[in-house]
């Protein structure tokens, strides 16, 4: 398995399609739970963007692939993978750096259990430092939309569910799992630190004597990770948005 991101944001790409599919209802729904990723989170001040596929339900049990990718302090991201491998929850653990693949057990009830094919996820899933999880879900059915947030609402095992936007729309953008190309770890610091620090922001909130000083590197060094960094993304970027 390869690291599958090195700019400190989703490491899933968009697949523009034309023409748009219209006609969608689509929801954001922010969601807290019991959840072997969302705890983590919390516990080690990380955040994490990831893809369930092919969840099924056997015998009251779910069952649910996923894969991840991390983004933190390296020691947290660290701590974060090992804590996994103790879980009694958590089979087929595979990682590579920050990039982890595992199937998740439970016995109790997630939001993938509820998961209805006619739903189509229009974004990867994104847990924030504090244990939130950010969904977004689209279909031309909204009965549909309707039932998987009813289901979630009603479940007891669901903490907290809230609804931030549910709108029929154009949906121009669908994420699929497609591998950018692959970062140093150095590389990829120097982008997460960029992109977390407002570097990228108008205006910019910081320069490259700052970020160079998180880093521990001088200025040179750093200005010369981030921008073999971004001669490697921005042709990948460049491919996605035509």
């Amino acid at each position: 398995m390869h690291n599958n991101c090195g700019t400190g944001g989703p490491p899933l790409s968009i697949l523009n399609l034309a023409p748009p599919i219209s006609n969608m209802w689509v929801a954001t729904l922010k969601i807290r739970h019991d959840c072997i990723m969302g705890n983590r989170c919390r516990q080690f001040r990380t955040m994490s963007v990831g893809m369930p596929f092919s969840v099924y339900t056997e015998r009251g049990v779910t069952y649910a692939p996923q894969i991840h990718t991390l983004y933190g302090r390296p020691g947290d991201v660290r701590a974060f993978v090992a804590s996994l491998a103790g879980d009694p929850r958590v089979r087929h653990l595979e990682s590579d750096g920050d990039t982890v693949f595992l199937t998740e057990v439970r016995e109790d009830k997630i939001p993938s259990t509820f998961y209805d094919p006619r739903l189509i996820m229009v974004r990867p899933v994104e847990v924030d430092r504090e244990g939130y999880e950010y969904w977004r879900v689209a279909s031309w059915d909204r009965l549909a939309v309707n039932a998987f947030i009813s289901k979630l609402k009603k479940n007891r095992d669901i903490e907290e569910v809230k609804v931030l936007s549910l709108r029929k729309t154009e949906v121009r953008d669908v994420y699929v799992v497609h591998l950018f190309p692959e970062l140093t770890g150095q590389q990829k610091r120097a982008i997460e630190v960029a992109l977390e620090r407002g570097y990228y922001s108008w205006p910019k909130r910081t320069g490259l004597g700052e970020l160079a000083k998180l880093m521990g590197v001088s200025v040179q060094t750093y200005r010369e990770h981030l921008k073999r960094a971004e001669e490697k993304l921005m042709p990948e970027f460049a491919r996605v948005i035509k």
